[in-house]
């Protein structure tokens, strides 16, 4: 029941945006207007008020980042190890299967499961998801394919408005300076649209790409749901020091779906079909192994 209660409301909402998305009610100029400021101001202003009252030094433990990094890093060079020898150019298959959608999704996931003590493990990821993911994946297509490394891309990375929330926020817990009560409600306010916003734009944004499930990205989303996540579970068995909370965040992070903003790094037609083809169809099969994954790890 609760896994239902969970999961219900999110993948409704990323339906309802599929389907504004798909009768052009929500059309590509206005979810582009929509995803503008949700991410560069919703989202951020949820991030900066989590993490200004979480309890840091708990959160940021190198034995939760240990935890879930190592089985992304190893997810992340395998696929792409499979994928390079099989096409023997650079792909971004691997950071389809070791990028999830921890912001649109894992967020209202853990926030209705656990709330404020679920979401302090999420922040601890957030802070170096995208930044590492990305840069490896920029190094990795100028490497194997012989293209130059983009520093401006790499900067970019840094400059990410979400990031720049998360360290604001650790900033204004660090220094223990408050902020008034009339401006923190305003703050509160902005963070509350983040994440119905969030999920209507994954959805319009999926209803863009057309379900097309070849063998490769069936392979790619079973990879994303169960072999990644079944990695942090195993990994962070072997690991003293996280309590039930934390392991059960890391698990449901890495059962996410991918993530869509991966399509930024399909270089080629072939890749955009596959990469579209895995995001979209492991957000379908997402409906069906959370659950599972939240049944194994305690709810």
């Amino acid at each position: 029941m609760l896994a239902a209660q969970a999961i219900l409301p999110i993948f409704a909402l990323i339906v309802l945006g599929y389907l504004l998305g798909w009768r052009q009610w929500l059309t590509a100029e206005s979810a582009a207007g929509l995803a503008n400021i949700t991410f560069k101001l919703f989202m951020p202003t949820l991030l900066f008020a989590g993490i200004a009252k979480a309890p840091l030094a708990q959160g940021l433990s190198p034995v939760l980042l240990l935890a879930y990094y190592v089985p992304v890093l190893l997810v992340f060079f395998l696929v792409n190890l499979l994928a390079h020898w099989r096409r023997g150019t650079a792909t971004p298959l691997g950071l389809v299967a070791a990028f999830s959608n921890n912001v649109l999704v894992g967020i209202p996931l853990i926030a209705s499961l656990m709330g404020n003590d679920g979401l302090l493990y999420v922040f601890a990821i957030l802070v170096f998801h995208s930044l590492t993911l990305f840069s490896l994946q920029s190094f990795y297509a100028a490497f194997g394919s012989h293209e130059r490394v983009d520093a401006r891309a790499l900067l970019k990375n840094l400059a990410n408005p979400m990031i720049i929330g998360l360290a604001l926020g650790a900033l204004l817990n660090l220094s223990g300076l408050s902020v008034p009560d009339s401006l923190w409600r305003a703050v509160t306010w902005l963070g509350q649209a983040a994440l119905p916003c969030a999920l209507i734009v994954l959805g319009a944004s999926l209803s863009r790409y057309r379900l097309r499930p070849t063998a490769e990205a069936w392979g790619v989303a079973l990879v994303k749901l169960l072999l990644f996540p079944a990695l942090v579970w195993w990994f962070s068995g072997q690991l003293s020091g996280l309590n039930d909370t934390a392991r059960s965040v890391l698990v449901l992070l890495a059962a996410c779906p991918s993530g869509v903003n991966v399509m930024a790094f399909a270089r080629t037609a072939q890749d955009s079909r596959s990469v579209s083809a895995a995001i979209s169809l492991s957000t379908l099969l997402a409906a069906l192994s959370l659950p599972l994954w939240m049944l194994l790890v305690g709810f």
